[in-house]
């Protein structure tokens, strides 16, 4: 493979972006929060999810937002370490974001049979070194997350037909506005399943079946995000409350005149610490 389409990404600079992501994620988000299994198991222990790291993995999302690249670093560094994240990234976006080759993204050209050959022959690859976790968005666009009418691009099916081993993960991600100022991030780890289950599993029959088990994953997703509670989550990261501003001011003065302990927060639904 040539290795600078996906070259593996130096720690000492992937380390410092993790630094970063994490505070700049506190500022545009008042939290990040994995939903628990239909059982209640908690989603933070990173083992359960990983696997044998010699056994290649596949992460498939739908893709509402621009957040979604770096929310997907985060989640793969809180969850999934010490698997690397490597994820296909329009050729021309990311050539407005040349850092992102750094962290393990790589340009692909979503309009030419080329450009569909090369992503296959560079996934395929990829998921023979040790201890990958490969993020694709098959919506190849963004797409509402309550919208699950449109296709997914082939390239997915394609890799799991042509694989004979493989963890795959679908995950469903939502931005919601709940009491604060600020976005929640919500996602949801939907049931994993093994390539070698289905060996004999058409591409066209996997097409079928990754749409419907990412469908599935999303609307039990947006039914936890409808209900408004915090109860069926682990929060990852606990950022910023309040309005912030002139109008935390007066409250903050407002509860030094009356000797009382100021709470920026509006009825905070994910009070505490985050889970680390």
């Amino acid at each position: 493979m040539n290795s600078e389409l996906a070259p593996v990404p130096a720690a000492w600079f992937q380390n410092g972006f993790h630094r970063f992501l994490d505070s700049y994620l506190k500022r545009h988000f008042h939290a990040i929060a994995v939903a628990r299994d239909d059982a209640g198991a908690r989603r933070t222990t990173g083992t359960a999810i990983c696997g044998d790291m010699a056994v290649p993995m596949i992460v498939y999302c739908n893709h509402p937002s621009w957040w979604d690249p770096m929310i997907a670093h985060f989640i793969n560094h809180r969850l999934l370490a010490p698997r690397q994240l490597y994820a296909p990234i329009d050729a021309i976006a990311l050539e407005k974001y040349k850092v992102l080759s750094k962290l393990g993204f790589f340009g692909v050209d979503l309009n030419s049979s080329r450009g569909a050959a090369d992503f296959l022959k560079t996934t395929g690859e990829l998921l023979q070194r040790p201890a990958t976790a490969l993020w694709l968005t098959p919506e190849g666009r963004f797409a509402d997350a309550r919208d699950h009418d449109a296709a997914l691009m082939p390239g997915l099916a394609h890799l799991c037909s042509k694989l004979d081993r493989g963890l795959v993960v679908p995950l469903a991600l939502e931005y919601a506005f709940w009491d604060e100022r600020l976005p929640v991030c919500l996602l949801r780890i939907g049931e994993l399943f093994s390539l070698g289950e289905s060996p004999s599993r058409t591409k066209s029959q996997w097409t079928i079946e990754l749409a419907h088990r990412l469908r599935e994953n999303q609307t039990k997703l947006a039914a936890l995000a409808i209900a408004r509670a915090a109860e069926p989550f682990d929060n990852l990261l606990h950022g910023k409350q309040g309005a912030s501003g002139a109008y935390d001011w007066a409250r903050r003065l407002k509860s030094w005149l009356s000797l009382k302990r100021f709470d920026a927060a509006h009825g905070d639904k994910f009070g505490g610490r985050s889970s680390e």
